[in-house]
């Protein structure tokens, strides 16, 4: 099996994917869909107090916009790990960037698996969420 036979090569991006304008609404469903109802994610008194601008989004929330985004790319069935760490706060009005690059592929016998990079970047092209996944590619 080569690196062909998956459909990927190592150093291959794909297409970015756009989340946003984050809303507050996005937040508050995010919120009582995960049951994170930390106010600071939607009490913008609260936040100032506590030496933020506003009230910022959910990280998770843009764990899930990554997973969306790579779920899109390779399916839901083949999904094999998913890492991701929060880099930085992210507020409404915020429009995110979903972006992944094929870090190489790893075979087991007949099975090879697409390992990913990943990075979910805000308009001014920082990084606010990072990870790596992995995902069982078809042969």
């Amino acid at each position: 099996m080569t690196a062909s036979s998956v459909g990927v090569q190592p150093g291959q991006t794909f297409p970015p994917r756009k989340f946003g304008p984050i809303s507050m609404t996005d937040v508050v469903r995010y919120q009582g869909a995960s049951g994170d109802l930390n106010p600071m994610h939607h009490d913008d008194e609260m936040a100032r107090a506590a030496g933020y601008p506003a009230s910022f989004s959910v990280g998770m929330l843009g764990a899930g916009y990554l997973a969306a985004y790579c779920t899109e790319l390779f399916g839901v069935r083949t999904v094999r790990r998913f890492r991701t760490r929060f880099r930085k706060v992210v507020y409404r009005g915020e429009v995110l960037t979903a972006r992944a690059v094929v870090r190489g592929i790893r075979r087991s016998g007949d099975t090879a698996c697409v390992e990913l990079g990943l990075e979910l970047v805000d308009s001014t092209g920082a990084v606010v969420v990072d990870g790596s996944a992995e995902f069982l590619a078809e042969s």
